[in-house]
């Protein structure tokens, strides 16, 4: 293998180094950018030769030029900025979201340990002070779609991730809007200044990278990571950084000696495997080394469709828990046939008094939209779990339908008709629509507490 020649051989002047800016208060961090030139000798090999300054990025194809051009834009806790924007008198104040469980904390009250999806007694010992709001979902719908706008007329590449964070890739247009950096300074100032809220951007050249590095920046910053410093700054950091390392996987890989993302990226993928499992072995292996070959995609539709309903530490018999999943499945079921979809997979999710968590699910034979096979299957998932709930006690229940196929493209499967909704549910779906989703409902929800509606992205809304 050639020899590599050095910046100043190659190209008679040393490559200007490029700092790592983060763009926030009373905090700039520097990195060095290493760049090298491949030799001419590695070019009569066979192998490509670029311009001083760049090199090829292992996660992406042979003769594409490495640049961090991939944005993700985080909206800072957004419910509660949402209310601190409209009422002056809740700015600087710690303000939360939601009674009963947290649905937002102001960077206020999470500076005293408040944190989303925290009971809300909890909450209120750690922030007594704490300022309590109802949620307004209409108010944060609003607001979601004036952010959007302006992600879309930044770049037409924009994939959501939810109603208040997306990935923008903005490869191509330095030359009519600047440098990545630049355009994201430029977005952050536009979402301030049109919607008034304050938004966090990252700046690389892997999607993953890009969620981290707006994590780092939290709250209200900009975080660029130049081309080249990717390990220099990732591998620091400790491994919940990783997108997609929750606490269970942590408390694994911690309980190893695996404090940081350098001491994942030392294992092999073998020992991974054996530590985590095949699929999050491979994964967490690739991300350690920053190979993250996804690009932004745009028109993709959500794989599952789902929600959850916290009902509190209070052992509740039976019948209340088949009412929650009752709620649960009328709603997640219309959604389905909004967006016209039907799914094969029906998933449970129970969380218990001591926070740990169970899982299950049932394909069925084929794809359906009908509330009443749902409803039946998800039944027969929670009759298989009750001895789990008498011991444990369910602090939550959430309903999961994956495994999506578009209702046309089901229609090919024999019989024809048994995927279809039943006449009941499309009249349900229909009056509903017209006065509102609460214009009808079934007898057992009837003076029940069914939780929030949180608002989505426009997929399955």
């Amino acid at each position: 293998m050639g020899t590599k020649v050095p910046a100043e051989t190659a190209c008679g002047d040393t490559a200007p180094q490029r700092p790592l800016r983060v763009q926030a208060p009373g905090s700039v961090v520097r990195l060095p950018a290493r760049r090298r030139a491949v030799s001419l000798r590695s070019f009569r090999r066979g192998r490509p030769s670029y311009p001083c300054g760049f090199r090829r990025a292992s996660c992406e194809h042979v003769f594409v030029l490495r640049e961090a051009t991939i944005l993700h834009a985080d909206l800072d806790a957004f419910y509660a900025s949402v209310e601190q924007r409209d009422d002056p008198r809740l700015r600087g104040r710690p303000v939360l979201v939601g009674g009963g469980v947290v649905l937002a904390a102001s960077y206020e009250a999470k500076a005293r340990g408040v944190r989303t999806a925290m009971g809300g007694r909890r909450a209120l010992k750690l922030c007594p002070d704490a300022v309590v709001v109802s949620p307004r979902f209409n108010a944060y719908s609003e607001a979601s779609k004036a952010v959007f706008d302006v992600f879309k007329d930044t770049t037409p590449l924009v994939e959501g991730l939810s109603i208040d964070e997306a990935f923008l890739d903005v490869r191509g247009m330095r030359r009519i809007a600047g440098s990545p950096e630049q355009i994201a300074a430029r977005l952050r100032r536009r979402v301030r200044e049109e919607v008034g809220l304050p938004i966090t951007v990252g700046v690389a050249c892997t999607k993953h990278l890009a969620k981290v590095a707006s994590a780092v920046a939290k709250p209200d910053g900009l975080l660029v990571v130049p081309a080249g410093t990717e390990l220099e700054f990732l591998h620091p950091l400790p491994v919940e950084r990783v997108w997609g390392v929750g606490p269970v996987t942590a408390g694994k890989l911690n309980a190893h000696g695996l404090i940081t993302v350098a001491d994942v990226a030392r294992l092999s993928e073998e020992e991974l495997v054996a530590l985590l499992g095949r699929a999050s072995g491979r994964h967490l292996h690739a991300l350690a080394h920053n190979r993250d070959p996804r690009r932004v995609r745009t028109g993709v539709r959500r794989r599952s469709v789902g929600g959850q309903c916290a009902i509190g530490w209070k052992r509740r018999p039976p019948e209340v828990l088949d009412a929650v999943l009752v709620g649960l499945v009328d709603r997640i079921c219309r959604r389905l046939r909004k967006g016209r979809r039907v799914c094969r997979t029906v998933v449970l999710r129970l969380r218990f008094e001591d926070f740990s968590r169970a899982t299950r699910s049932h394909t069925l034979p084929e794809p359906t939209a009908e509330t009443g096979v749902i409803l039946a299957t998800a039944r027969d998932l929670m009759a298989a779990a009750r001895p789990m709930i008498e011991r444990q006690g369910c602090t939550l229940v959430g309903i999961s339908l994956s495994n999506l196929e578009e209702f046309e493209e089901s229609q090919l499967a024999l019989p024809g008709d048994r995927h279809r909704a039943s006449s009941l549910d499309e009249a349900l779906d229909t009056v509903r629509e017209r006065y509102g989703s609460a214009a009808i409902t079934r007898a057992v929800l009837l003076n029940r507490d069914q939780g929030y509606v949180l608002p989505l992205l426009p997929d399955l809304e």
